[in-house]
């Protein structure tokens, strides 16, 4: 083995279990013959990912070995013929499983994409996982990676395909739930509630989910590190007061961020040169448009530093709503205060002046509007 897994410990903490020792991964395929050679790859297909280990064909078998702290999520991948493996390709002989505590084995014919994948708990909820909950999304990644060049080429297919991959979504993160409720003691449910959580959490829905998983789920290395998301009580955390601050609006006039009490209150950091910012100003201008009259409204802050691009960056996308601005760039003193290190990012605030919810785009923003203005 060129490496011992348990450096997955210290690559992947997300992925961990508390169920440390040894495993055993054995890959079978009966075609299979030197110089063939296996590849476990942590995630598979990302910017960030790493090979782990590798092995070659020894004896009618891929063998894998090592010790662990906890469960790893990895892509398994065999290279057929023999060269060292340098990049993610659509048509790898690839499949995903987790490496935990005892004897994993992947018997197939001539690929490990259809192998047959056995093994510990982990495992076995996973592979119900999989059927159960991705299997429309998987069915449907395939029936596209079928279609014709021309096909894809074609706006009325490509819109089609939009449309039901939203439809798909939307019933495949409502079956995660249901996963989730109905296993409160596989790990793979845990794994999923961090994954549909998102990295902006929305504390009120997820808690009391986290909540319903068994102890010994939750007690995992990985349940307290989601925990201490769950549980923070800092000054940006979902129903926190906002920090206050004062900064000068488009006139050089002094106006406090809690000026807006009484009303939900879009905090929008934002600048004139930010391409993704100005991209998004017109479903924000959409969503105060549509809401203004029902008691929202916005304060935008702009990390601008030059003051004629800030304030000819309002006129044309025609933003109506209270702009601040200390023209500081990126040492803003509010973007500082909140923590903003990119942009666009924005906090929804109560009429009490509490975070309830953190960068809403899109159509995310106007659907929390109309949840919390419509009740």
């Amino acid at each position: 083995m060129k490496k011992m897994l348990i450096l997955a410990a210290i690559l992947a903490p997300g992925w961990m279990f508390a169920q440390s020792g040894k495993y055993t991964l054995t890959i079978k395929l009966h075609t299979s013959t030197t110089p063939a050679k296996a590849y476990l790859v942590k995630n598979y297909g990302w910017n960030n990912q790493q090979v782990l280990d590798s092995a070659a064909f020894n004896k009618g078998a891929f063998r894998f070995s090592g010790q662990l702290e906890e469960p790893v999520n990895v892509h398994v991948l065999i290279d057929h013929t023999g060269k060292d493996f340098t990049t993610w390709k659509k048509t790898a002989d690839v499949n995903d499983c987790y490496l935990e505590k005892g004897v994993i084995e992947i018997t197939g014919t001539d690929s490990v994409t259809n192998a047959k994948i056995t093994g510990g708990p982990v495992n076995s909820d996973y592979q119900r996982y999989k059927h159960t909950v991705l299997h429309r999304m998987e069915q449907m990644s395939k029936d596209v990676d079928a279609a014709s060049d021309q096909q894809k080429k074609d706006p009325g297919f490509m819109d089609s395909v939009m449309k039901q991959y939203q439809v798909v979504a939307k019933q495949t993160d409502s079956m995660k739930y249901v996963f989730i409720r109905q296993n409160p003691a596989s790990y793979i449910s845990l794994v999923t509630l961090i994954e549909v959580a998102g990295n902006d959490v929305d504390v009120p829905r997820i808690k009391p989910v986290f909540k319903r998983l068994s102890p010994a789920v939750r007690n995992t290395k990985t349940g307290k590190q989601f925990a201490k998301t769950l549980y923070d009580l800092g000054p940006l955390s979902i129903g926190a007061i906002a920090p206050d601050f004062i900064q000068n609006d488009v006139n050089g006039k002094p106006v406090k961020l809690s000026d807006s009490r009484g009303k939900y209150v879009l905090l929008d950091f934002w600048a004139s040169w930010c391409g993704p910012c100005r991209a998004e100003n017109p479903n924000v201008l959409k969503a105060y448009q549509a809401f203004n009259q029902k008691g929202f409204t916005i304060v935008g802050v702009s990390l601008d530093t030059n003051k004629d691009a800030w304030l000819g960056a309002v006129a044309k996308d025609a933003l109506p709503w209270q702009q601040l601005s200390d023209l500081k760039g990126w040492k803003n003193e509010a973007g500082k205060l909140y923590q903003v290190k990119a942009i666009p990012q924005n906090f929804l605030l109560d009429p009490k002046g509490r975070i309830i919810a953190k960068n809403l785009r899109g159509e995310a923003l106007h659907e929390k509007l109309t949840e919390i203005l419509h009740k």
